[in-house]
């Protein structure tokens, strides 16, 4: 019965927040799942991490991805594979209308709000924007993992806390 229940564990898609890592060919997901603890009967969240294959980098840091698992493991650490990006990050999509959101209002409500009393001259609009991540490498590091450095040396680690 068991064997019966792990086989069918690996078809299921799990749902996921890219996080930064070294791998070359894999991203790193963080799936956030509910822990029973039995004493308290509360749930706990409990995060687990699996590395995917990703070779065309369709996932950058904080998206949230569709995953599943590989019919068999391409190394000891890459046991799934990326399906598709969900939902980008920065670029937030209410799921229920598939509207733009900026914080807790409808993009077009304000920009419809703008037109009726007159557009602000420190106003952000959104479709004049770049894309996201065009700053990666030059201002934007949130995709390279840090790390709090306990030691002193002589190389100067830019990515360190």
């Amino acid at each position: 019965m068991s064997r019966h229940l792990a086989d069918a564990a690996k078809k299921f898609l799990l749902l996921g927040q890219c996080v930064p890592t070294v791998k070359q060919n894999a991203t790193k997901i963080r799936v956030k799942r509910l822990e029973l603890d039995e004493n308290l009967l509360m749930y706990f969240r409990k995060d687990d991490f699996y590395y995917c294959h990703d070779p065309e980098k369709k996932c950058n840091t904080g998206d949230i991805v569709l995953i599943q698992a590989l019919p068999r493991k391409l190394t000891k650490l890459i046991t799934h594979e990326v399906k598709e990006v969900v939902y980008p990050f920065g670029d937030i999509t209410d799921p229920v209308t598939g509207k733009k959101v900026a914080k807790e209002r409808y993009r077009e409500d304000i920009d419809r709000e703008a037109e009726i009393y007159g557009k602000l001259k420190s106003g952000f609009d959104y479709n004049k924007a770049p894309p996201r991540g065009w700053q990666d490498g030059k201002k934007d590091f949130t995709s390279k993992p840090t790390y709090t450095k306990f030691h002193v040396f002589d190389e100067n680690d830019p990515y360190a806390v």
